[in-house]
């Protein structure tokens, strides 16, 4: 009879299995963790190729998202990272910041992206702004120096890390949030958070502390877009998803109140 060793080198194919993938099937609850350390990310580790020198260049960038979820950083033409992703615009970003403990327990995700500058003046520009320094209020001293632009980082897809066996592999379509009409939603979220902010106070406060049991802390409305609102204080950020998607910027008046109202009554 022949020994274990020989039937192998007589037929190499056999007793061969195919290595378990380790990527889980992507789920609705993955796409929001993806998303929510996209949308609470203050900065991330930019991966892009050094210009000249076709060398790896890796980069700490201030981060904030546009209204569809897109990453946006805002950067100098004195820096390595800005002619890295004008030369070749395919770069990487990650996001996810580690707690206490071990730091490969905690989530992250890489988003592989296509970084393209947004031309100053533009509405583009205006809108990416505000949402920018609403994250970022100190970047004011130096966001309209004329070496300074934004990039949205396109994203493509990603690698989301949710901890120890928690793999997943994210397309485009699981990551953004579709908005039907950019600019009147736009429109509505420059008042809204003013209004909020100033009138609201205690709602904002409330929304926090109680819906999302984040501690007595100086809470402020930062972003809003159709799938929930960013909530900042100081160094801190939150994120508190709608039940649902909102389709229309006339559904954000209601779904504030009712989550008021939700969080008065706990």
């Amino acid at each position: 009879m022949a020994t274990r060793s020989e039937a192998l080198v007589s037929n190499p194919g056999e007793d061969r299995q195919e290595p378990k993938s380790v990527i889980r099937p992507t789920d609705d609850q993955a796409r929001q963790l993806a998303k929510g350390l996209v949308r609470a990310a203050r900065f991330g580790a930019l991966a892009a190729i050094e210009a000249g020198s076709g060398d790896p260049l890796a980069s700490r960038v201030a981060v904030a998202t546009d209204l569809d979820g897109t990453p946006v950083i805002l950067t100098s033409t004195l820096s390595g990272h800005t002619a890295a992703i004008k030369e070749t615009p395919a770069c990487s970003l990650l996001v996810g910041e580690p707690g206490k403990g071990d730091p490969l327990a905690h989530p992250r995700v890489s988003l592989f992206c296509e970084a393209r500058q947004i031309e100053r003046g533009s509405k583009d520009h205006t809108r990416v702004r505000r949402r920018y320094l609403a994250r970022h209020p100190k970047a004011e001293l130096y966001v309209d120096f004329g070496d300074f632009a934004f990039f949205r980082l396109e994203l493509n897809r990603a690698s989301l890390n949710g901890g120890f066996g928690k793999a997943f592999a994210l397309e485009q379509s699981d990551l953004l949030t579709p908005v039907a009409d950019l600019e009147q939603w736009a429109a509505m979220e420059d008042g809204a958070v003013a209004h909020m902010n100033e009138d609201h106070g205690e709602a904002v406060r409330l929304y926090a502390e109680v819906l999302l049991k984040a501690g007595s802390a100086n809470w402020r409305l930062a972003c809003l877009d159709p799938d929930g609102l960013d909530l900042v204080a100081g160094d801190r950020t939150k994120r508190l998803w709608f039940s649902e998607r909102l389709t229309d910027p006339q559904d954000l008046r209601p779904t504030l109140v009712a989550l008021a109202l939700q969080a008065r009554n706990n």
